[in-house]
């Protein structure tokens, strides 16, 4: 407002007065006496008064307990977590009165000459942008001082990525022909010394893990071999196929000594209770079948799956025994009670494969979307793996140094980190001399006990064994680590 407007303003002043006074002399009868200027003044102070402390009365300081970021919810007291309506600042109506006066001079033009040349700093934005000031800092702090004080929005923390581990890329070993079918299982003895195969030739074979040569040959299947299983409390090969059969080899004599009827279809993967002397089955009747191994008895029949069980796998503590299916869910199961603990359904396709950490509480799904982490024992979903190019993944294998495998049907494999999801390794594996190209597929796939072997099962008949490059090191073969969010995403 110029000079000339305020002039203007302060001479109607006194024609407003007597307007006023004549008015209230025609109605004195019925009307209050008029207002003199300072009662004029108090009832405009006391009107702002009041706005003010209706707009601004939460926003002039933060509660207690949520001024100190580095302040955790233990170091508090119950007495001193605040509801909403304990943790509303008092309000020092001096205080109050003092900074609604100054707005008052302001307005009435008391300031001096030399403070009207400049722009007022209003006392109301000052403690607005203090207490944003306040509030900014206190984003990071836990979010239950913040929830008991009941006034904060809390930030989720930024991601921040795990940087991976280095690990050696793998190559071709060994490549062993003798099988006239796909190679769809393996299972590595417990010493370390042979494993099995089991083909679509209906035959299981028996070969030497460090030279590589046959040593037996099982028959005795009328369909493809699709599980196989080594017992390290017994002398027993555990095998099951697509003939609705599941049959225990005694390795002792190389025959069969019992045999496990139940299914209704095929059974297409099994695993061993590495403590109990339970058998766990299952296949294309929807259901995982719990077997007692010296009984021949059902202990429980798991149902709850729509569709095909594609793997299972068993571990020591709860959840004892995890099935994955083609319905694209995850099942974690009570084995005292035979019941479901937790349905996992963040895969969008058929789960085909599962593989526990040999060490950590944990395990991996694979499916052609992704390949998910999870923690057990509830099924906590941790992280994606490095996404292929949504191939079929077939197999899914750990070793204790953090390396996951995954093969797909079309020959594709992938090597990545366990703790950080990388993937430092992406090849593909080479068909033997006089197959197709289209019978790059890998069926099956397991590390060996030192986890420095890697078996795979390819499509073209062969049995491929990898091993890490001893000449590699992080000079020659850097790590390339683009974090992306996309592996928070479930």
């Amino acid at each position: 407002m110029s000079s000339i407007d305020s002039q203007a303003a302060y001479s109607l002043e006194p024609l407003v007065q007597a307007v006023v006074h004549g008015t209230n002399g025609l109605f004195q009868g019925t009307s209050t006496p008029a207002l003199t200027a300072d009662a004029r003044m108090k009832s405009r102070s006391t009107n702002i008064a009041t706005k003010y402390r209706d707009e601004y009365m939460f926003t002039r300081e933060l509660p207690r307990g949520a001024e100190n970021p580095g302040t955790q919810p233990s170091n508090l007291s119950t007495s001193t977590q605040l509801t909403l309506a304990s943790a509303r600042p008092a309000v020092d109506v001096t205080n109050v009165d003092e900074e609604v006066q100054k707005v008052l001079d302001g307005l009435s033009g008391k300031q001096s000459k030399a403070r009207a040349t400049k722009k007022v700093k209003q006392p109301t934005r000052d403690l607005v942008l203090a207490a944003a000031d306040k509030a900014s800092r206190q984003l990071n702090d836990d979010q239950a001082t913040a929830a008991a004080a009941g006034q904060h929005l809390v930030r989720k923390r930024n991601y921040e990525p795990v940087k991976p581990e280095w690990h050696a890329p793998w190559r071709m070993m060994r490549v062993i022909s003798g099988h006239i079918g796909w190679v769809r299982s393996l299972a590595v003895e417990p010493g370390n010394k042979w494993f099995a195969s089991g083909s679509v030739d209906r035959t299981i074979k028996i070969w030497d893990l460090a030279s590589g040569t046959l040593k037996l040959t099982l028959t005795g299947h009328i369909s493809p071999v699709r599980g196989l299983a080594v017992s390290a409390r017994h002398p027993y090969l555990f095998s099951c196929g697509e003939d609705k059969q599941v049959k225990c080899w005694d390795l002792e004599t190389n025959k069969v000594v019992r045999q496990y009827h139940g299914h209704l279809s095929g059974v297409y993967t099994l695993a061993l209770h590495p403590v109990l002397d339970l058998l766990v089955t299952g296949g294309r009747d929807s259901v995982v079948r719990v077997w007692d191994i010296r009984t021949k008895q059902q202990v429980h029949v798991l149902a709850g799956h729509k569709s095909t069980i594609s793997s299972v796998q068993c571990q020591e503590a709860d959840p004892q025994v995890i099935s994955a299916s083609m319905d694209s869910t995850v099942r974690l199961w009570d084995l005292a009670a035979g019941k479901s603990m937790t349905t996992l359904t963040h895969h969008k396709k058929s789960v085909r494969a599962l593989a526990l950490h040999p060490t950590q509480f944990g395990f991996a799904s694979a499916s052609s979307d992704n390949v998910k982490q999870w923690r057990c024992p509830k099924g906590e979903f941790v992280q994606n793996f490095d996404q292929g190019n949504g191939s079929i993944i077939n197999s899914l294998a750990v070793n204790s140094d953090g390396v996951v495998f995954s093969g797909a049907d079309n020959g594709s494999m992938r090597f990545c980190d366990w703790k950080s999801g990388h993937c430092f390794q992406e090849t593909e594996t080479i068909v033997q001399p006089g197959s197709l190209d289209s019978e790059a597929g890998i069926f099956c796939s397991t590390f060996d006990q030192t986890g420095f072997r890697l078996i795979t099962g390819e499509a073209d008949k062969t049995i491929k064994i990898w091993k890490e490059d001893d000449e590699a090191t992080e000079d020659s073969h850097p790590i390339d680590f683009r974090p992306s969010l996309s592996r928070r995403r479930h």
